[in-house]
């Protein structure tokens, strides 16, 4: 199970690297275990929830367990959509 989170937190990172997504997302790969914080702002949590159906804490903490191969892309988008429109 710890390999498919530290693969989905590399392809999350890359997938946002990718995009050009602003800020830094060295943080995601740095971090160890079933959860990780994003970073994002409460606006931003509130915003993926409301256009995107995307859940998380308010304080932007993720269960990595949640995403994979299937669902990865769709959050990557999602995140980058967020904080373009509010950055």
């Amino acid at each position: 199970m710890s390999g498919r989170i530290m693969e989905m937190r590399r392809g999350l990172r890359e997938r946002l690297e990718k995009k050009g997504t602003p800020g830094s997302w060295d943080h995601v790969t740095s971090q160890i275990g079933m959860f990780s914080f994003t970073g994002l702002s409460e606006a931003q949590v509130a915003r993926l929830r409301e256009k995107w159906h995307v859940y998380m804490t308010k304080n932007g903490r993720i269960s990595m367990a949640g995403l994979n191969s299937n669902n990865i892309d769709y959050f990557a988008e999602a995140v980058d959509s967020v904080v373009r429109e509010t950055s």
